[in-house]
């Protein structure tokens, strides 16, 4: 038995309600098995196509007279809601089929961030569609927005990524998990949020997902961390002829490759930091980079990149 977070990446739920929905349906039965194994489970996600998505829709809506301007930090608490809808529904109908009594609950999941942080100078974190660089640069001019090219697949919004500092729910996710629940919590890396003199409030960035699910890993003191995107395995030299998979990385080697720059910043490199952060305070943690078509498969040893100090990832 083992607690385990699993990170469902934003890029890899698809483009659509429809096409996300079928997704996740797929997964819960990956996500249901391990429940039925006897491990404690821990979803978080992203949200980035969505964020963008719902912030884009709302901006224009009030620039047509439709509705009231709606601030980024409110569109990503909306992304929470509407992810979590779908896979507490996948969830539910899973472990109905396996006739498994567990209740699923989504945690809309505030974390603390630093004001002075240096990301809110520098925006990274791609959000929303694909653009052709005409395109983004018509929507820059028009908009004001900040645009970037994101791993060779075209050009996205960025918006300020800064780091997560604290989770203001944990008390609540742990209680919840030690209940019994399947738990959802860290949506989108959570709402951003500061601490003023008049209590929390919201800012508009987009925490990485991964980095919040470390850190939710690292607190309620998880044994694994599974960050499902849209890739089987990490690759060295992605997108070359001499590109190769890497399916087991020690701390020292991911910190090699990190030097190197053989991860792209805004994609894969997250995602090696976050598994960093998570298994280098404990040399018994695993931490394990797949597709979400292919949890089993990577459960099984089959596909995956697995980072660790030692020893192999608990299977189902």
């Amino acid at each position: 038995m083992a607690k385990i977070v699993v990170a469902l990446g934003g890029n890899a739920l698809g483009k659509s309600p429809e096409e996300q929905l079928k997704l996740v349906k797929h997964t819960a039965t990956s996500l249901v098995g391990l429940v039925s194994a006897g491990h404690k489970v821990v979803i978080s996600h992203g949200n980035g196509p969505q964020v963008g998505a719902i912030n884009l829709g709302m901006n224009y809506a009030a620039e047509h007279g439709q509705t009231a301007a709606f601030p980024f930090p409110e569109c990503g608490a909306m992304s929470q809601g509407y992810i979590g809808y779908h896979l507490q529904q996948s969830l539910q109908n899973e472990l109905h089929k396996q006739w498994l009594q567990k209740n699923v609950v989504s945690v809309i999941t505030q974390v603390e961030v630093n004001p002075t942080d240096t990301a809110f100078q520098n925006p990274s974190k791609p959000v929303g569609a694909f653009y052709s660089k005409e395109a983004a640069q018509q929507i820059e001019h028009d908009k004001g927005y900040v645009f970037k090219e994101d791993a060779g697949r075209g050009y996205r919004q960025v918006v300020p990524s800064p780091q997560p500092k604290s989770i203001i729910e944990l008390n609540s996710i742990n209680d919840l998990i030690e209940a019994g629940n399947l738990v959802i919590a860290g949506g989108g890396g959570g709402v951003p949020v500061i601490k003023t003199d008049d209590g929390l409030k919201g800012v508009p960035a987009v925490i990485d997902k991964d980095r919040t699910s470390a850190l939710l890993a690292d607190n309620i003191g998880a044994d694994q961390l599974i960050i499902l995107t849209a890739v089987d395995e990490v690759y060295v030299n992605y997108g070359k002829s001499n590109q190769k998979a890497v399916r087991d990385l020690t701390v020292a080697e991911a910190k090699k490759y990190i030097d190197e720059g053989q991860f792209a910043p805004g994609s894969m490199l997250p995602k090696i930091e976050a598994c960093l952060d998570f298994v280098s305070a404990n040399e018994h943690r695993k931490a394990l980079i797949t597709s979400l078509d292919h949890l089993d498969d990577a459960l099984a040893g089959k596909v995956g990149t697995v980072l660790s100090k030692q020893g192999a990832l608990v299977k189902e």
